[in-house]
């Protein structure tokens, strides 16, 4: 019990006080009832906290609806192996894939979860790990986005997607304010949109697995150095202020180091913070840093930071303030391209006329959405169906969709279950990924940009997408040659930055907020405000799309719930099981020699794009428009995605006489909603 009580005060309590002892006996209770770990529990609360609220603090009643939210959760699971208990019918003899003729697309699923009876009562062969091929399938119903409900293994249903609750339901809104323009009756006569990218593209395409030590630590060497830099001018701070945070003096010094762990294992806490310094500022070594002295703090592996403090004792480095690192300029225009943007987005249909005849200005439009797009039970894409059709309606300038298209953590896709209709693929037997991604991605592309010729569309790949040969991130583009898209599709790389006329957009695939909320260390004054608001800053701070490093561990991720580690059952075309193999998720796939890629240039994008599986959101934070538009689709149903709705910048006559370069301030003339699909 001592052993759980340290712990316990470890990861609940505060870094300075341990916790009630009520509190305290009632986390023990729970660890007793259930059996679990402390780290397990903490786990739960944190999950718990993100599901009530940011304001949410450990007191004892909080402890006690936790408790309470943990035992209705177990009462359910039980209730629903009951009724699996009751429902299912057992056949003596039979294989592992009896029963599934009638519904083969759904089979898939069989043993992949431990739990499966199948599982359990299934004969083993030696292992045979070809690669199995794709099937057609026998019937385009299942697959319909209107078909019917879609059977589990447990004996629940999940209703079809055609009768799917809140569809077009706005769940968020920044900049209530701004009114939503009318769809046109006619689409845009000529493109509305120019579009450039900011990043030097043909550097990503460098050699994956190719990475050295030497170059890693350089790049993490330079990034160091060059804060510091920035952390003198914007200071003005002279040479002597900053000194070696390993060296024992009395003297208080400025150090800047990156945030790191006293452990490979393990989340990051107060007790193991170490700071670590380059090779020229503190021949690269880790000092334990002590931050019971700073008022607020949060931290997390990777974050460069600058503090102010002394290592009197020559063992530990106590810090007493924490230095504020310059952000980069907001990006800003000349009044003459700003003139230029508004009279682009006057080139409009006949029908957008104002009362004197003259071209109507109307607002940028912009859908953005995130992969992936089929859930988890079924590979339908029945949710970038209905994304399109919403596009066909409201006639965007810009679709913005990120990756995962085909996601390699998606059942089907590990199993090489792929059901195409006969049409759709020349030689089924000789059906590969690529097909799968021209059927359900292509296709439908081509249809919208049939009907929106001048809509422009933005993919960008995901180190989840099977179908791209560049797995590290920093990514390089698909080669859009293999996929048939259309023309006024256009692949950029991940991360990027571009020019949407005036506008510039940062994006990335990678889920990086998620990683922030896995392992960043804060006090309980920083816990008390908005976590996406926090995280969201930290991006700007840090001037990067993945300040992360190391990043969140594979084997980190929860199982099958969260699209994590799960066990998948290898069939032979019998049907009877061969033999178990245990995936592990992509995470994030970094190639730390190429980290710089990952950087922001020379000024804060207007609109930063940070895609999560977390709760989806549209911030402004330190002038940048930050938005988590989620998933189209998750596990089991739909998701949401974000329309952007630009007004034109206001220029006046004054700014004109003048000729300085303004600011874009976007985040002033830009509304944002999160739709459900």
């Amino acid at each position: 019990m001592d052993d759980n009580t340290a712990d316990l005060n470890e990861l609940f309590g505060s870094p300075n006080a341990e916790l009630p002892p009520d509190v305290l006996g009632e986390l023990q209770s729970l660890l007793r009832l259930h059996s679990i770990a402390p780290q397990e529990l903490f786990y739960k609360w944190e999950s718990y906290s993100i599901k009530m609220g940011p304001e949410t603090t450990l007191t004892l009643k909080t402890v006690r609806d936790f408790k309470k939210d943990i035992q209705d959760a177990l009462e359910r699971e039980n209730r629903g192996k009951a009724a699996h208990g009751r429902n299912e019918k057992r056949n003596v003899g039979s294989t592992p894939r009896a029963g599934a003729g009638n519904s083969d697309v759904f089979g898939m699923l069989d043993g992949l979860v431990p739990s499966t009876p199948g599982a359990r009562n299934a004969p083993k062969r030696k292992s045979n790990f070809d690669t199995p091929t794709s099937k057609v399938a026998k019937s385009q119903a299942q697959s319909s986005p209107a078909g019917p409900s879609t059977p589990l293994q447990n004996g629940a249903t999940i209703a079809s997607f055609a009768d799917r609750p809140n569809a077009g339901r706005i769940m968020e809104t920044l900049n209530e304010h701004i009114p939503l323009p009318e769809p046109p009756s006619d689409p845009p006569s000529e493109s509305r949109v120019k579009l450039k990218a900011n990043t030097e593209l043909a550097k990503f395409a460098y050699k994956t697995m190719a990475m050295k030590l030497s170059e890693a630590s350089e790049i993490l060497d330079d990034r160091i150095d060059e804060f510091l830099q920035l952390t003198q001018e914007y200071h003005k701070l002279e040479d002597s202020a900053f000194g070696n945070p390993a060296s024992q003096s009395t003297s208080e010094i400025i150090a800047v180091g990156r945030i790191a762990s006293d452990s490979n294992e393990g989340r990051l806490n107060a007790a193991s913070l170490v700071l670590e310094t380059s090779r020229r500022t503190g021949a690269g070594l880790r000092i334990p840093l002590r931050v019971d002295k700073l008022p607020t703090y949060s931290f997390f592996p990777g974050q460069v930071v600058a503090l102010r403090g002394q290592n009197a004792s020559g063992t530990f480095f106590q810090a007493t303030e924490i230095l504020e690192l310059p952000l980069l300029p907001p990006a800003a225009s000349t009044p003459a391209e700003l003139d230029m943007h508004v009279a682009r987005l006057q080139h409009t249909g006949d029908d957008d006329m104002d009362m004197d005849g003259a071209s109507a200005t109307r607002p940028l439009g912009v859908i953005i959405a995130s992969g992936p797009y089929t859930p988890g039970h079924v590979l339908d894409f029945a949710a970038l169906h209905a994304l399109l059709e919403s596009a066909t309606a409201s006639c965007p300038d810009v679709l913005i969709l990120n990756g995962p298209f085909i996601d390699i953590e998606h059942p089907s896709v590990i199993n090489g279950d792929f059901d195409l209709p006969a049409h759709a693929i020349p030689n089924p037997d000789k059906a590969t990924i690529r097909d799968v991604f021209r059927h359900y991605i292509s296709a439908p592309l081509n249809q919208l940009a049939a009907q929106l010729p001048n809509t422009t569309i933005i993919l960008q790949p995901s180190v989840r997408d099977a179908i791209a040969k560049h797995v590290s991130f920093p990514q390089d583009r698909l080669k859009r040659q293999e996929f048939g898209l259309p023309r006024q599709a256009t692949i950029v790389t991940n991360p990027v930055t571009l020019s949407v006329n005036e506008a510039v957009v940062g994006l990335a695939s990678l889920d990086v907020l998620d990683m922030l909320r896995r392992e960043e260390c804060v006090s309980d004054k920083a816990r008390a405000s908005n976590a996406m608001a926090r995280w969201g800053a930290a991006l700007v701070a840090q001037r990067s799309f993945c300040p992360v490093f190391p990043p969140t561990a594979r084997e980190a991720y929860p199982r099958l719930e969260a699209g994590g580690r799960e066990a998948v059952t290898v069939e032979a075309e019998d049907g009877v099981v061969e033999g178990r193999v245990e995936f592990l998720p992509v995470g994030a796939v970094l190639d730390t020699s190429f980290l710089k890629l990952a950087e922001w240039l020379t000024v804060r994008p207007d609109v930063l794009v940070t895609p999560s599986a977390l709760t989806p959101f549209a911030k402004v934070i330190n002038s940048v428009l930050v938005v988590n538009p989620g998933t189209l689709s998750k596990r089991k149903g739909p998701g949401t995605y974000a329309r952007l709705t630009v007004l034109p910048a206001a220029v006046t006559d004054e700014d004109r006489a003048k000729g300085e370069i303004l600011a874009h301030r976007l985040f002033e003339r830009a509304r944002v909603d999160i739709v459900h699909i």
